[in-house]
This record gives C-alpha cells, structure tokens and sequence, in this order.
C-alpha cells in the first residue's frame, strides 16, 4: 500500500508544474503570435530624406506576417521620436528608426531628461552607416589632411568649417577632428549641406565634411576637392579616398549609422524576431544597391554586437561633447 503522504506529495508536484505551464503558456503564446496587428516603425525626419527612405526601403519589404508602417515624427533633432518610442509599451509594435543623433547626441547636448539613450532602449538592428568625406574648395590652401591641420595650428580660429548646425553629422566631425588633431576650427552653419558645398564651390567657404554620397559627384566633376574620407578603412562610396585616419589622425572615424531600436524590456523573442527579420531584408541584392546608392556601407552585426556597438557609441560621443564644450544653440 501506497502511504498516503506520497499521493499528497504527488498532488502538490503536479499542482506546481500546473501552475508554472500557466505562467510560463500565456507569455510564451504572446511571443509565438506577435505580430497580431500592424507594426509602427517611427523616424524622426521627415518624408524624402535619407533617414525615411531607408525606413520605407526596409519597411516594405519586412515579411512578419503583418505590415510594418513608417510613421514620422519630426522635430527638435530626433527628441520627439525619440522619446515617443521611449515611452511606449515595451511589446514590439512600436520601434524606432534612429542614428547617433537621435540616441545620444541630441539628447546629451539638449540634457534631455524625457529618457536615456542607453537605458530606456535595446537594439534590434543595424542597417548601415553613411560616412562622410573632407572636401575642400579653392578658398582652403591645402590638399592633405596633414596640411588642413598645419594651417589649423598656424591660425587657431581662422579655418571655417560649413556644416547644418550643431549636433549634424556634419558639425560632430569637425568638433571630432578638432579635439583629435588638438587645433581649433571654427563652425559656420548652413540650413542644408548643399547649400554649403555651394558656398565652398563659389570660393566662399574652405571646406567641410559632407555626406559622401552627396559630395562625390562634385568631386569627380572637379568643382570640389576630395581630401579624405572619414570610415574606418577606406569605402567604394568614397571611390579611392584615404581615410582620415590613414592620413595623421588614428583612431579618427565618424559616419551616420541607422538602425532599428525597441524599448527596453521589450521580449526576447520579439525581439529576435524582428532582428531576424531586418537582416534578411538589410541582404536583399535591390535593397543593398539602394543603400549603396544613398552612401550607406553595410556591416553585419548580431544582436550582442549591435547592443555593444549602441553602448560603445553612446560612450564616444559623450565624451567628445564634454571635451569640445559642445551645448545646444
């Protein structure tokens, strides 16, 4: 005969096992049914620009058994998007579209104190980064990087640089080239970074660091002059160009990065399923060209090596904003 105490014990096991399956079957359920409605991609910029296009790019083409909608919200230099999707539920159904700007720089010159870059998000995606090229017109009298920073330090202050105003890609690289060469260069903002290629080809302006995508046609037109590139190592986009750390600055590298991020404490699954799902999209041979096309040069990142990627970068640009004295107009 069985002792009564070993059935009672039974009872209770099986209870706990019940008990935990139910727990664990709902959450597990949600994960395996996401997405149940359509999911909202949010950038903040507006419809044309290059930030939009490769949302929709990627947006369209996302197969997740729901549609994905880009949904813009421009304004105060990515904040508002930002903290919108900051502020959301954590369920994977609102995910943002960002860059340097939007996760970290607007936020720590602005001292916003709606979210932190690093905490309130976690990363679901790289897309790519765009990087930018020195280019110089006839008003700056040198044609390597290692004369720009010889002029630079012969006459503090009296080298301009054009860019969109502070906190651009733009304006960052010249703070970044500033704080590594130790020289000083003076910013001169512009409501658009064509309208300073202009001033450079007019003679008005020195130089500046332009999108590459953008700057190279003039280069290879000859209305401008290619200096140096500013990517890790040297790029196609950039067609030829040393880098500028190659050319006297080590470690010198800045470029506008995109990539997909959720709000903290979004599920694992999710996720993961999302990532999983950009990085095919991200290797489809029509949406590579595309990228190519608006100067994007891609490289594979899992999810650890995004999030160290987000944190590593988060750390950078702190840095240099605190270094360079760098505080929002």
């Amino acid at each position: 005969m069985i002792p009564r105490t070993m059935f009672d014990r039974r009872r209770v096991l099986a209870g706990l096992l019940a008990l935990m399956a139910a727990g664990a079957g709902p959450a597990h359920a949600q994960d395996n049914a996401y997405p149940s409605r359509p999911v909202k991609l949010v950038v903040g910029a507006p419809p044309g620009g290059a930030p939009d296009t490769v949302a929709r790019l990627v947006a369209q083409r996302m197969q997740l058994g729901q549609p994905v909608v880009v949904e813009n919200r421009n304004g105060a230099a990515s904040l508002i998007a930002t903290e919108y999707v900051a502020k959301a539920p954590a369920d994977g159904y609102t995910l943002l579209l960002t860059s340097q700007t939007g996760l970290a720089v607007s936020p720590i010159i602005n001292r916003s104190k709606a979210f932190d870059g690093r905490r309130d998000f976690t990363g679901v995606g790289y897309i790519g980064s765009a990087p930018l090229v020195l280019v110089a017109g006839p008003a700056l009298q040198a044609n390597t990087v290692a004369e720009v920073i010889a002029l630079a330090k012969a006459r503090p202050g009296a080298l301009d640089y054009g860019n969109g105003g502070v906190g651009t890609s733009p304006y960052m690289a010249g703070a970044l080239f500033s704080v590594m060469t130790g020289t000083k260069i003076t910013s001169i903002p512009f409501p658009g970074e064509q309208a300073a290629m202009v001033e450079i080809m007019a003679g008005r302006l020195p130089m500046m660091f332009a999108n590459a995508a953008s700057a190279m046609p003039h280069i290879k037109a000859g209305k401008l002059r290619g200096l140096a590139v500013t990517s890790a190592e040297r790029v196609d986009v950039a067609q030829g160009l040393p880098t500028v750390a190659e050319s006297g600055v080590p470690g010198f590298e800045i470029g506008t990065w995109l990539g997909v991020v959720a709000p903290a404490g979004t599920p694992g699954p999710v996720v993961t399923k999302v990532h999983e799902e950009l990085r095919r999209v991200v290797q489809l041979p029509e949406v590579r060209e595309a990228l190519d096309r608006l100067g994007f040069v891609h490289e594979d990142k899992d999810l650890a090596a995004f999030n160290a990627f987000l944190r590593a970068d988060h750390d950078k640009w702190a840095r240099l904003i605190r270094e360079a004295g760098i505080k929002a107009e």
